[in-house]
């Protein structure tokens, strides 16, 4: 008797957390289109107008990763009105990429922020860009990503581990060259 009652609450209960894993991803997609329904969201932008928002808008680099949109807002508030601003996260695990951008209201702002750029914020130096535009079929930094995530291991790895990477690539462009033939 006593066992099905609890089977009964265990299937309550799973119900209860599909119901919530439902609207969560409802949030989530709420949250993806960074507007409430009735405003134009990125996603059905035309190229015309991610341009104009673009131009009215700043890239902000090294931004510390326990940062809040309200303290960005904060640190560039007295640079003009501030429409949004998006700090960019890691879409598999949700960290914070270390960059934002932030969309004022109006052209001239942009200019106004620029003067902070190598400003402190959170103790950290942020660095401070126009946003680009990215085109459709683009490359987001026009390299290719296999060089760009090579350097980027190898620069990680060095200040981790302390690896020396002196040693082992010059032998290694060494032995390679023996192997090969032509």
């Amino acid at each position: 008797m006593e066992l099905e009652a609890i089977k009964a609450r265990v299937r309550e209960m799973e119900e209860e957390a599909e119901k919530l894993k439902q609207l969560q991803s409802e949030v989530d997609k709420q949250m993806n289109l960074g507007s409430p329904p009735g405003i134009t969201s990125p996603l059905n932008m035309s190229t015309e107008e991610k341009m104009e928002v673009d131009n009215r808008s700043i890239y902000v680099g090294n931004v510390d990763y326990g940062a809040t949109a309200e303290e960005l807002e904060q640190h560039f508030h007295g640079c003009g009105s501030i429409n949004r601003v998006t700090i960019l996260c890691n879409k598999f695990d949700g960290h914070p990429k270390g960059f934002a951008y932030i969309e004022f209201t109006e052209k001239d702002s942009v200019q106004t922020a620029m003067a902070m750029d190598e400003s402190l914020f959170r103790g950290r130096q942020i660095k401070v860009m126009p946003k680009r535009t990215n085109r459709p079929g683009m490359s987001m930094t026009n390299r290719p990503p296999r060089g760009r995530g090579y350097r980027g291991g190898r620069g990680r790895a060095s200040s981790y581990y302390g690896y020396r990477p002196m040693r082992r690539p010059r032998g290694y462009r060494g032995r390679s060259s023996y192997y090969m033939p032509y």
